[in-house]
């Protein structure tokens, strides 16, 4: 829960940095699981506990930092209001197809999101995007296919099709993430990053809570444990992702999001006696290979933006 800004204050330290990356993909792999244990239960009700017992954590981190004060300043409530209703329908959609995929599918297909943000970022921001990302943009998305087509082909075999709306659920979830992205880049240019956490939390609970009259489930305490922790789990993971951004470059430890696809195979295989098949790790291959040439070539074109500032010559 830090800016660009905030990062820049503290004294780098990759390893503390990539140790807290890791972390923070463990808090939300357990967020995940705890999510698919649940079961299939209406995605609005699912939102709304990961959101609202989500603000616990954060709010303790902001009080013990001094923050909690500043962090409800804001002059947009507008527009955390429109990147609340985005952010609710991208988790809404990913908690179903976690629900109705193979927790490895579900984790790869959701690596679409950083694709699709190098698509909107282009579109909505008018960002720069050159052929070298298009390409990576575009061997991802079909990596993206090769996981997704084993689930929807199912349709036309007759069988459940459960797995192939939840393919297409989580797809569809990545473009509204990626969209909330798109958001959180404008919104950060004029609001801290502890304030939009904070309002997300807060929108995104109340928006869950309006889904109600839909129909919400009656819990068991094992359903109930498990949607509660699902969302402590996740406010955690939230704040240890954001401190990884102060002790290390995003070049440095976003390659180490990725180590969630190795996670969600383990926790596959011996939890839930999922087996990812030969479509899935190809596809998660190309998929990370894509997502991690993105984050080189960024990283490539900000140190050549650095070099073409100009340098004034010293006087003498």
């Amino acid at each position: 829960m830090t800016s660009p800004d905030d990062a820049s204050s503290t004294e780098k330290n990759p390893l503390l940095g990539i140790a807290l990356k890791v972390s923070s993909v463990c808090a939300f792999m357990a967020m995940a699981t705890l999510i698919k244990l649940a079961g299939q239960l209406p995605p609005g009700q699912m939102v709304f506990f990961r959101s609202f017992f989500a603000i616990v954590p954060i709010a303790v981190y902001l009080l013990v930092t001094r923050q909690f004060t500043e962090a409800w300043k804001t002059d947009r409530p507008l527009s955390h209001v429109l990147r609340g209703l985005v952010g609710v329908t991208a988790m809404g959609l990913g908690f179903f197809g976690l629900t109705r995929l193979p927790l490895p599918d579900a984790i790869a297909i959701g690596y679409a999101r950083p694709l699709l943000t190098v698509v909107l970022g282009a579109v909505i921001l008018g960002e720069v995007v050159r052929r070298y990302r298009w390409g990576a943009v575009i061997v991802g998305l079909i990596g993206v296919m090769i996981i997704s087509w084993p689930n929807l082909q199912l349709v036309r075999g007759g069988g459940d099709t459960g797995q192939a709306l939840g393919a297409v659920a989580t797809f569809i979830g990545a473009l509204f993430a990626a969209f909330a992205f798109v958001l959180v880049r404008r919104l950060v240019d004029t609001e801290k990053t502890t304030t939009i956490v904070l309002y997300f939390s807060i929108t995104a609970s109340t928006i869950a809570l309006f889904t109600v009259p839909f129909g919400w489930h009656a819990l068991t305490w094992e359903q109930a444990a498990a949607l509660i922790g699902a969302g402590f789990f996740g406010g955690f993971g939230q704040i240890l992702l954001t401190q990884s951004y102060r002790y290390a470059e995003t070049s440095t430890i976003a390659p180490f999001e990725y180590a969630s696809v190795v996670l969600s195979i383990v926790i596959g295989i011996f939890l839930f006696a999922e087996y990812p098949s030969l479509a899935t790790l190809v596809g998660s291959a190309i998929v990370v290979a894509s997502g991690i040439f993105i984050i080189y070539r960024e990283h490539r074109l900000g140190l050549e933006r650095g070099k073409a500032r100009p340098v004034t010559p010293p006087h003498g």
